[in-house]
């Protein structure tokens, strides 16, 4: 009951006063008007949702940041009476969740409206059997797992006495897996087995580096087939592969609460429409700068048919495997989307778990914004035992931290690692690209 309709009681408790002190017909007839609209809100607000059922239905349970999120809502009236109003409120935790186009019509008579709504708006007049469709284009500018729901569901009389709501309990959940950059080019160490020679072990993934060969088994793929072999023998012949230590890359992200620092964000003032941003930034925090390399450099390697694989100690241990393929950019980004930097362990501890486990000749590109003398002698470690290192230096300073020592910077490229630096603000592209060497290969 709204103060509204305290105030037509209070009326007709008024009214029935006064009719019954003085006698007067007029106010006899404000009694039985009080009385009817009061009685009739009422009824009108026991029905009025009764009959009407929201669907969602997003085009994809996963999104990316810089890319637009699409959902389809659908509100059905399957009563026998029309709804004169209906208020829907969706209450998804999704940043910047709104409408951006909204198409509305009745199905049944086939007359469509376009203008600009948010994800909650008001629909007026749905007749009985009709439908109303309307679409949710959300910027996605933030990483992580979000809730979308549940939807609440609102109307009543028309005179606003007894509103009701009904909560739509369908919930869903949608992954915003970071943003990536392109890149031209990335520092890759040479090997450091001699003549690039193959891992003595054998895998069932298609490499460069094929074995022997075999008589076909069920489940072995046609790319697998050798041909002259086959021709030779009037049976067929599949070929088996070894790894190549040189195609695999391990990704160590530092995600220890420790190391990490974020600055006051900046306020440029570009926004596009409505507000929303063209383009969505990084935060001015190490972590995301970190998870956007991270996330950038796998889809840089695994374009070029790369076995890589990701380390990174945050709440939750994750260590994936290296692999080739789509499947694996979408695994790695999928860590990366869920990821929260609020571990325990800093680089140099991960090393010294993860090392020893890693083939010789593997390349380890290390992202981290603490340099000290522990993660230094951590590169060393892993040059002195035959695996190739890069490491990523988040500078600090720009993220609100420490200056970093100059002194530990040069012992950092001392050890033979591949140094590369990032600042915020900067263009991550452009820092992640091997463009010295980009030049160096085409003037060659």
């Amino acid at each position: 009951m709204s103060s509204r309709a305290r105030l037509v009681l209070f009326l007709f408790a008024l009214s029935l006063f006064g009719a019954l002190a003085t006698g007067r017909g007029l106010l006899y007839h404000l009694v039985y008007v009080w009385a009817g609209l009061f009685l009739v809100s009422y009824i009108w607000s026991g029905v009025a949702l009764r009959g009407l059922s929201l669907h969602r239905e997003p085009r994809s349970l996963r999104g990316q940041v810089g890319q637009l999120f699409i959902e389809r809502f659908t509100l059905h009236n399957g009563a026998r009476l029309p709804k004169l109003w209906v208020d829907v409120r969706d209450h998804a935790d999704l940043p910047g969740y709104r409408a951006m186009t909204l198409t509305a019509g009745l199905r049944t008579s086939g007359t469509y409206e376009r203008r600009i709504q948010r994800a909650s708006n008001v629909l007026e007049l749905i007749r009985s059997g009709a439908e109303r469709h309307w679409m949710v284009r959300t910027l996605c500018t933030r990483r992580g797992r979000f809730r979308l729901g549940p939807a609440e569901l609102r109307s009543g009389d028309p005179f606003g006495l007894f509103p009701v709501s009904r909560i739509e309990p369908e919930e869903q959940h949608v992954v915003v897996l970071p943003m990536t950059v392109p890149l031209h080019a990335f520092p890759v160490p040479s090997g450091r087995l001699p003549g690039g020679d193959a891992l003595r072990q054998r895998t069932h993934q298609v490499t460069p580096h094929a074995s022997t060969v075999r008589e076909y088994a069920p489940g072995d793929g046609m790319n697998r087939i050798h041909w002259p072999s086959t021709a030779r023998r009037r049976r067929l012949i599949v070929k088996e592969f070894e790894f190549d230590p040189l195609a695999e890359m391990w990704i160590v992200l530092d995600a220890a609460r420790m190391t990490q620092h974020e600055a006051d964000p900046v306020k440029n003032g570009s926004s596009g429409f409505l507000g929303i941003p063209d383009r969505p930034e990084l935060p001015p925090s190490s972590t995301e700068y970190g998870i956007c390399a991270a996330a950038s450099i796998a889809a840089h390697f695994l374009a070029q048919e790369r076995a890589v694989g990701l380390v990174s100690f945050g709440n939750t241990r994750h260590v994936i495997q290296p692999e080739r393929g789509t499947s694996q950019l979408f695994r790695i980004l999928e860590t990366l989307a869920v990821l929260d930097a609020d571990g325990v362990h800093a680089v140099p501890e991960v090393v010294k778990i993860v090392g020893p486990r890693l083939p010789r000749g593997a390349t380890v590109i290390i992202i981290t914004a603490g340099l000290d003398q522990a993660v230094l002698d951590s590169l060393r470690q892993l040059e002195y035992s035959n695996r190739s290192t890069v490491l990523v230096l988040l500078d600090s300073a720009s993220f609100g931290g420490p200056q970093v020592d100059a002194g530990m910077l040069a012992a950092a490229k001392d050890t033979g690692a591949h140094v590369l630096q990032v600042k915020n603000g900067e263009d991550l592209a452009g820092a992640l690209s091997n463009r010295r060497m980009m030049r160096h290969h085409f003037a060659a």
